[in-house]
Formats: C-alpha cells, sequence, structure tokens
C-alpha cells in the first residue's frame, strides 16, 4: 500500500517470472550459482521496446514472447512506481528482490534501462550494470552503422560483454 494506493503486479508478470523460474529451478540454481551469479541481461529503449537480451545460466529459458513481455511490463512497473513515488527526480525501480532471484536495473539519463536478473548473492551488481553501459556506449553508440532505439546486433559489444562478465 502507497498513500491509499494499491500497486498490484500484472498476472502476465506473475506468470512470465513464473515460467522464468519454474519448477525444477532449485537443481538448475544450484548449478548457475557455482558457475556465476548472473542470469541475464536485458536492455530496453525509452520507448519501453527491447533491444538486446542475452542469457549468462543455463536455466529456464523463455521464449521471444515471454522475454518482449517481461521487459515491456518492467518499463512499464518503472513508469508507475516514477509516477506514484512521494520523491522528486525519481528514476523508478532499481532493485527488485524475488524468493528465487534479483532484478537491478540501471537507467542511462536518455531514458534508456539495462537490467539484469542474479542470485541475491551476487555482489556489485550496480557497479556491473554502470560497466555494461560503459561498453554499450563504446560499441554500440558509437558504430556508426547503429541507429538509436533499435535491437544492438554488434560483435564488439556482445565480445566485451562476454569478457566483463566472465571477470565477475
Amino acid at each position: 500500500s502507497f498513500d491509499g494506493c494499491e500497486l498490484r503486479i500484472d498476472d502476465a508478470l506473475v506468470r512470465v517470472l513464473n515460467l522464468r523460474f519454474a519448477a525444477d529451478f532449485q537443481r538448475q540454481r544450484t548449478e548457475a550459482q557455482s558457475r556465476m551469479g548472473l542470469y541475464s541481461l536485458y536492455v530496453i529503449n525509452k520507448s519501453g521496446g527491447l533491444i538486446y537480451q542475452r542469457d549468462f545460466a543455463d536455466i529456464v529459458k523463455m521464449d521471444t514472447n515471454d522475454t518482449l513481455r517481461f521487459a515491456s511490463i518492467w518499463h512499464s512497473l518503472n513508469a508507475i512506481a516514477t509516477q506514484i513515488s512521494p520523491l522528486k527526480g525519481c528514476t523508478g525501480i532499481t532493485h527488485l528482490e524475488a524468493e528465487s532471484f534479483d532484478l537491478h536495473c540501471f537507467q542511462s539519463k536518455t531514458g534508456t534501462k539495462f537490467f539484469v536478473t542474479c542470485t541475491s548473492e551476487m555482489q556489485g551488481v550496480p557497479k556491473l550494470l554502470r560497466k555494461v553501459f560503459d561498453l554499450y556506449t563504446d560499441y554500440v553508440l558509437k558504430n556508426p552503422f547503429y541507429e538509436t532505439e533499435m535491437p544492438i546486433r554488434c560483435e564488439l559489444f556482445d565480445v566485451n560483454l562476454e569478457r566483463l562478465v566472465a571477470k565477475q
């Protein structure tokens, strides 16, 4: 409850999250945690469109439609949180804790959102998101063939992102 208003998570988000972390999650979670704490990275443009998604752990995969829906719902929840926040200058939700994962979000000045799903034990996630943003500016935005707000298809970004995640 927030000043007499209730924010209810859409059934679609619950469905997407349940698909993402299904019944055999505990077995796969142990395997993924031993490898690294990062599950997935998402980048959403300022309009709420998913422009990049990458899985880093072998956990239950969402299909393309669920991934797009998940990104859109996260964008909408962020917008609602910004509007109902009593604090001036609130940029939205930066951290969401769930039973089986955490979601961390970084929003750039241009409105592009970078968010990851990871284990709750993972340390330094805000710093990691800032480094991902730096890679985005260095290898995507400086690419003369990239059109802003369009899906990211940049091999140098992928290679350097893989290196960054491997260091974690």
